[in-house]
C-alpha cells in the first residue's frame, strides 16, 4: 500500500438500496488508493466489501476537481470494486452526501458535489432521502445486441456520465447469473466497457431492474442505470418531456429497494432514494501492507 499515514486509516460503511460503499475520507488527499489496495478493501471475505469505494477529498486538492472547487467544495473521487477510476455513481452520491451531513460538513439542504461527470446537485430532505440532479442523459444512436444462455436483445445506448446498454425482457431470469459480464456487440460501441441493465415492466411507470456494473459483477443497486433504465423506458413507452413539456416519473424497483427518477422537460434527470451510514471503524495499514 502506498499512503502518506502510517496510523489508522478512518473509514466508514454506508449504502443507497443496498449498493454499498466504504467512505475514505481524506480531506487532504493525502491517501493515495491503488487499485490492488481499492480490491483488498471491497473484498468481500478478506476485506471490509463493497461495490466500490467513495475517496472524501476537497475539490481545491485533487487535481481532477481543481476547475470545479468554486462551485463544490468536495470531491467523490470514486473508484469500481475492482479498483478501476470510475465517471459517476448516482446511488454512492446519496451516500456521499449523507457522509458529508453525518461529518457536519453540511447540513440537510442543498449541496454541490464534483464528480468526474460534473458537479452534481444533492438535496437531503428531512425525511432521510435524497435527491441528485443527475444532469441530462445522452442517446447515442448506436446500440449493441445482448447475449446470454443464446437469447439475445437489443440494448438501447443510454449515457448518463457513464456508459449504460439497456435491455427490454420478459423476466429479470434472463439476465442469468450475472457473475460476469455478458457478451455483447458490436464491442466497439463501448471501448470502455458498459454497465448493462436488463429490465422487465412492472406496472404503469414502474419497472425492475438487474444490472452488471462494470468492473463490480452484479450489484443490488445502480442509481446511473436506474436513470438510464428510466429514460430509455420511457422512449420506449413514446414518452419525452422536452416534446410534451410535462415530467415524467418512473419507480425503478432494484434488488435493493426501490428509487424513483423524474426527468424533466429540459433534460434533467433527477434520483430519489435512501442514503444510510451504518458503520465505522479504522483500517490497520500494516493489513493493507501485508498484501
Amino acid at each position: 500500500m502506498t499512503t502518506t499515514q502510517t496510523s489508522g486509516i478512518a473509514f466508514l460503511k454506508g449504502h443507497g438500496t443496498e449498493n454499498d460503499f466504504v467512505i475514505v475520507p481524506d480531506a487532504d488527499n493525502a491517501i493515495e488508493l491503488p487499485a490492488a489496495v481499492v480490491a483488498r478493501i471491497c473484498d468481500r471475505r478478506a476485506g471490509i466489501g463493497g461495490d466500490g469505494v467513495l475517496h472524501v477529498v476537497r475539490s481545491a486538492v485533487h487535481p481532477e476537481a481543481r476547475a470545479m472547487a468554486d462551485e463544490a467544495e468536495w470531491f467523490m473521487d470514486y473508484r469500481n470494486a475492482d479498483g478501476s477510476v470510475a465517471e459517476m455513481c448516482g446511488n454512492g452520491v446519496r451516500v456521499f452526501a449523507r457522509y458529508l451531513e453525518h461529518a457536519g460538513h453540511i447540513s440537510a439542504g442543498e449541496v454541490a458535489i464534483a464528480t468526474r461527470s460534473g458537479v452534481k446537485r444533492v438535496h437531503l430532505d428531512k425525511d432521510g432521502s435524497v435527491t441528485v440532479a443527475m444532469g441530462r442523459a445522452r442517446l447515442p444512436e448506436d446500440g449493441v445486441t445482448v447475449t446470454v444462455d443464446g437469447r439475445s436483445w437489443p440494448a438501447r445506448n443510454v449515457n448518463m456520465g457513464n456508459p449504460h446498454a439497456v435491455a427490454f425482457v420478459e423476466s429479470l431470469d434472463h439476465a442469468g447469473d450475472l457473475f460476469t459480464e455478458p457478451p455483447y456487440a458490436p464491442a466497439e460501441v463501448f471501448p470502455d466497457g458498459v454497465n448493462i441493465e436488463f429490465v422487465a415492466d412492472r406496472g404503469t411507470r414502474h419497472v425492475a431492474m438487474r444490472v452488471h456494473e462494470r468492473g463490480a459483477s452484479e450489484t443490488r443497486s445502480c442509481g446511473t442505470g436506474a436513470c438510464a433504465v428510466a429514460v430509455a423506458t420511457a422512449r420506449r413507452d413514446g414518452v419525452d418531456p422536452s416534446v410534451s413539456g410535462e415530467p415524467v416519473a418512473y419507480t425503478v424497483d432494484v434488488l435493493g429497494g426501490s428509487l424513483t427518477i423524474t426527468e424533466h422537460p429540459d433534460g434533467e434527470v433527477e434520483m430519489t432514494g435512501p442514503a444510510v451510514i451504518v458503520a465505522e471503524g479504522t483500517i490497520d495499514p500494516a493489513w493493507l501492507a501485508d498484501h
